[in-house]
Formats: C-alpha cells, sequence, structure tokens
C-alpha cells in the first residue's frame, strides 16, 4: 500500500490508478477497474506514485 510520507514523496505505487495529461495540459487519474475519471491536478505536474497511461504496470484492470 501507498503511503505519504509527509516528505514531499510517497513511498509505494498507487495501483488501480494510472493518469494521463490531458489536451490543456493538466494531469487526470482515471480508475483502472470502473474507466471512471477522477480528481484533476490543475498546477502542470502529475501525480505521484500513479503509474502514466500506457503503462501496462497494473493490468489487466488491477
Amino acid at each position: 500500500m501507498a503511503k505519504n510520507t509527509g516528505d514531499g514523496f510517497r513511498r509505494g505505487a498507487v495501483t488501480g490508478r494510472t493518469q494521463f495529461q490531458r489536451p490543456d495540459g493538466h494531469w487526470q487519474k482515471r480508475d483502472e477497474r470502473t474507466g471512471r475519471l477522477m480528481g484533476v491536478k490543475e498546477d502542470g505536474t502529475p501525480f505521484k506514485g500513479v503509474a502514466r497511461e500506457p503503462d501496462g504496470r497494473d493490468t489487466p484492470n488491477a
């Protein structure tokens, strides 16, 4: 299980989630099991510890 350390980094990977960069430059998370779109990060940097699409790390459907 992934845990935040409080020091600006995460130990472990977030499973069952992927992220992609939208055409407007923001990063958005997707649930691999349901395909549901989740949070959007608007500062232009990707989410920490979340696999980028396409990755294949947590497939099929974690």
